[in-house]
């Protein structure tokens, strides 16, 4: 907009140059050169040498035409010329004055653009898990859910939830068995209300399964270890205070028989080449 400023600053100050001063120019074309020199050369200078007003659009605008003016004044003095006044050279002035004040007019009063809409601050609401590690256990598969922890995301201020509560931690499993192989199959966290019913996810969102890995397979060889993270969703029921009263995590596996073979068989080593 100063910009703008300096560039308006500067054509009405050729368009005034042949109202005031009658005699001596060398037309609109160059008046309105001149005041454009003036402006943005002006412009340069003063923001060169530090004194340039850029604390309020008033100020700007006066030292602009001042600027503006001074070569229009210094052509009209030391290269003046007897050229006479076109009609159609008054016609274009007043009739880009009209334009330049209608544009002025509109600058002024036209409707302000609104500043974008500032986004509000989101943060972490954590809910902790009480006791936050467990130990599990289910046949021949043994471990602890540890490092349990509610948390949603919402934006501050008004509490409106920007990401739905999730629980997360970290389910540890291993395999007892000293001569059973353990294949995992997908598992499931039930929450359970006081009274002994399952807490159901809101309608938009789905159960989360959980799919077991170890060491790329999800097979458990005898004392063999799995660590599986948890990233589940959770209920927005469960938080409210004495809802929740147990967490109950489902799963199923298929133990077979596990058997280790040894093979003996000779070998000779050549001589070395």
């Amino acid at each position: 907009m100063t910009f703008l400023t300096w560039i308006l600053a500067g054509l009405l100050a050729g368009l005034l140059a042949g109202l005031v001063m009658k005699r001596g120019g060398y037309g609109l074309r160059w008046d309105i050169t001149l005041g454009l020199v003036g402006s943005i050369g002006g412009s340069w200078l003063l923001r060169t040498l530090g004194f340039y007003p850029g604390a309020a659009i008033i100020a700007t605008a006066i030292v602009a035409f001042i600027v503006a003016v001074i070569p229009i004044v210094a052509q009209r003095k030391f290269w003046a010329t007897e050229r006479p006044i076109e009609k159609k050279d008054a016609f274009w002035r007043w009739g880009l004055g009209a334009g330049l004040v209608a544009l002025v007019a509109w600058m002024t009063l036209g409707p302000v653009q609104q500043p974008a809409a500032v986004a509000a601050p989101i943060e972490e609401r954590a809910y902790a898990v009480t006791p936050a590690s467990v130990k599990v256990k289910a046949g021949i598969v043994m471990g602890e859910v540890t490092e349990m922890k509610v948390a949603e995301r919402v934006e501050k201020g008004s509490d409106r939830i920007v990401t739905a509560a999730k629980l997360t931690g970290t389910l540890k499993l291993k395999n007892m068995s000293a001569n059973q192989t353990v294949r995992l199959l997908e598992g499931k966290l039930r929450y359970i209300d006081a009274q002994g019913q399952p807490i159901k996810l809101e309608d938009s969102r789905t159960e989360s399964t959980l799919k077991f890995a170890s060491y790329g397979s999800e097979r458990l060889d005898p004392g063999q270890e799995a660590i599986q993270s948890l990233d589940v969703e959770f209920p927005a029921e469960a938080l409210k205070a004495k809802r929740l009263k147990e967490i109950r995590l489902e799963f199923a596996y298929i133990p077979s028989s596990y058997r280790e073979e040894t093979v003996n068989f000779a070998v000779s080593i050549g001589a070395g080449k």
